[in-house]
């Protein structure tokens, strides 16, 4: 009889051990949580997100949805409740974005700059220029071709910020302007079919550079420390979408992603991204703890630029 008893236990610890092991397992081999990003084409042509969110997939057993288009339809699809997180550009809009309560918070994690591309042989004599409003309007006076993404992308208002301080609004009509109505990496492309000028951010123009022989950085100096104009300064932010407003909104998820891309780890490799294959950054780290480790009080950015907040 004591020793039916003992295998009776030896029985019962054998089932709870397998039971304990098989939800230990369960767990590890659990499916991926699915986290929407709506991004802006420049972070993803650039490849900056096939560096980093790997990291980030492993670490909390996620799968990143990306859908990379201009900053203006990545808000609206944050406004439609069809993603979870942004990473975009366009600093007012973002705001907007957030006051309206779309948003959360904005939290800026990295900046890097915009430079006008175009032909080498510069008809328009751009590299010449200490301001990107006067280089706008030599293109326009010489009426060179112009490639225009046309997308309500972060490039495009600041393109069109730009032909304001130039005081002058140029349209398809004209001839020489193109509107393309597409990303970055396509409207470069196209830009280098046409000899076109086009205003870009540095890293996809340096990332997708050698697909673009016909065409050179004629304005914003070697690196972001050159450019000369606090105009061509670009920032990019995170905002979670307000989980009141859509209940398929995972907000824990873009919280952690927020947590995870502002921090230090990740701040240093976004820092190093394309140094040793371009000799510069293409994107600089810019989050409070990254400034903070730093000792940076505000963001440096250009070297003629004067501070700016995000």
């Amino acid at each position: 009889m004591k020793k039916h008893k003992i295998t009776n236990f030896v029985y019962v610890v054998l089932i709870l051990g397998l039971v304990f092991g098989l939800t230990a397992c369960g767990s590890a081999n659990a499916e991926p949580r699915i986290l929407r990003l709506a991004t802006t084409t420049s972070v993803d042509n650039s490849r900056l997100l096939s560096a980093i969110l790997p990291d980030f997939e492993s670490k909390y057993n996620v799968e990143v949805d990306v859908v990379a288009v201009g900053t203006g339809q990545a808000l609206e699809l944050g406004r439609l409740g069809d993603a979870d997180v942004l990473l975009v550009h366009a600093p007012a809009s973002e705001e907007e974005f957030v006051a309206e309560g779309y948003g959360v918070a904005r939290t800026v994690i990295a900046y890097n700059d915009f430079v006008i591309v175009g032909p080498v042989d510069d008809p328009a004599g751009v590299a010449n220029i200490s301001s990107a409003a006067a280089a706008f309007v030599s293109i326009m006076e010489n009426e060179a071709t112009f490639a225009s993404r046309g997308d309500d992308s972060g490039t495009h208002k600041k393109e069109l910020a730009i032909w304001e301080e130039a005081g002058f609004m140029p349209d398809s009509e004209s001839g020489w302007y193109l509107s393309v109505g597409q990303g970055m990496g396509a409207t470069l492309i196209l830009a280098n079919e046409e000899k076109a000028y086009i205003l870009t951010d540095r890293g996809t123009y340096l990332a997708q550079s050698e697909n673009l022989p016909n065409l050179t950085i004629l304005f914003g100096g070697a690196t972001a420390a050159d450019n000369p104009d606090p105009i061509m300064l670009n920032i990019y932010s995170v905002i979670p979408v307000n989980p009141d407003l859509h209940d398929n909104v995972d907000y824990e998820l873009a919280q952690q992603l927020v947590d995870w891309i502002s921090s230090v780890e990740i701040q240093s490799v976004i820092g190093e991204f394309g140094k040793e294959e371009f000799g510069t950054p293409l994107f600089y780290p810019d989050s409070e703890e990254w400034r903070a480790q730093s000792e940076m009080i505000e963001p440096t950015y250009f070297v003629t630029a004067p501070p700016v907040t995000g």
